[in-house]
Formats: structure tokens, sequence, C-alpha cells
């Protein structure tokens, strides 16, 4: 065997099995952060179900006609708010996500003082399509919850996988960066709008 054969096959073998650990760790990183933006949609849906409740239960709260109008108003303008503020898996930024999270917080602050108006309003409290919607608001809470845990779960995978030694000198070079968790306890997602006619009768 020639002498410079034996170099060459080094080369070679570091050559390939460096190339096998850059392959092995983007394809990695890919399935990780996709895996992550799709538990991302699954809290979007999440989020969208509660919301759609919440419009149907703001259409049966105001058809108590002595129902306070400011209460529904400021549901109905929190909701506006938190629908318009919407963020992109891909963009996942520590202050995207605060906004984000402040209007879902007073969203959630609005719905409560409602849900605590109604306690004055015994037809309403006993109407059987204001509990159900109720019962469906509660579970959807459960829902969202777990969808969260499940993206912060991927996040955090795909986060570990891009941090860890030597996986961190790839990282960079393939434009992987770190994701942020979600945080929110609260909030809804592009949901269609609700008009009310204060007015009627």
């Amino acid at each position: 065997m020639k002498k410079w054969l034996i170099p060459l096959i080094i080369i070679v073998v570091f050559i390939f099995g460096l190339y096998s650990w850059a392959k092995n760790f983007n394809n990695k990183a890919v399935v990780f952060q996709e895996d992550a933006i799709t538990t991302w949609s699954n809290v979007e849906s999440a989020y969208q179900r509660r919301n759609d409740l919440i419009g149907n239960l703001l259409k049966t709260v105001q058809g108590a006609a002595d129902f306070e109008k400011e209460t529904l108003t400021q549901v109905i303008e929190a909701r506006s708010k938190a629908t318009s503020t919407t963020i992109d898996a891909n963009n996942l930024t520590p202050e995207n996500m605060a906004q984000f999270q402040q209007a879902q917080t007073g969203l959630n602050s609005a719905l409560s003082k409602m849900l605590l108006v109604v306690e004055r309003y015994p037809d309403l409290k006993s109407n059987a399509n204001f509990l159900e919607l109720q019962s469906q608001l509660e579970g959807t809470e459960n829902r969202i919850n777990v969808a969260r845990d499940r993206f912060n779960e991927g996040v955090n995978n795909y986060n570990k996988h891009i941090k860890v030694f030597p996986n961190s000198m790839l990282a960079g070079m393939f434009h992987f960066s770190e994701m942020n968790r979600y945080k929110s306890n609260t909030g809804s997602e592009n949901a269609p709008d609700v008009n009310f006619d204060f007015n009627k009768k």
C-alpha cells in the first residue's frame, strides 16, 4: 500500500464523519423545530375555540335586556384587542410574546368580571345555553393548558438539541437560534367578530 494512501483514507473518514455529524445535527434540529411550530398551531386552535365560545357567550348574555352595557363593552373591546394581537410561530420574540400576553390578560380580566356580574342575574344563571357555554369554556381552558405545555415541551427539546456541546458549534452556522417558550395563562386567536346592538329593546 502506498504511503500517501493511509493519510488520504484518514482524511476521507474524518470528512465523512464530520459530514454525518453535521447532517444528523441539522436534520434533527429541523424535526424538533417543525414539531414545535406544529404544536404552536395546536395552541392557536385551542385559543380559536375559546374565542368562538366567548363570542357565543356574549350573544347569550346580551340577550338579558338589562345586563350592564359597560361590562359587555369591556369584554367586546378586550376580545377585539386580543384577536388583533397575533404571533407567528417563526417570530416568537420575547417582545412579541409579552405584547400577546398583555392582550390575553386583558381579555381574561374582562371575561372574569362579566362572569361575576352574571351572579346578579338569576334568569341568566339558570339559562341552559349559558351554562353549557360556561362549561365548554372551562373545558377549553384545560385544552389550552395542555396545548401550551406540549408547545413548551417541543421548544425545550429543540433548544436543548441546539445548545448542548458540540451541537452549539453548528447551530450558528446553520442559522438555528433559541426559541422562546409560551408563558401566558389566557388568550385567544383570530376568532370572527361579534356585533352587538345595545339599542335593541
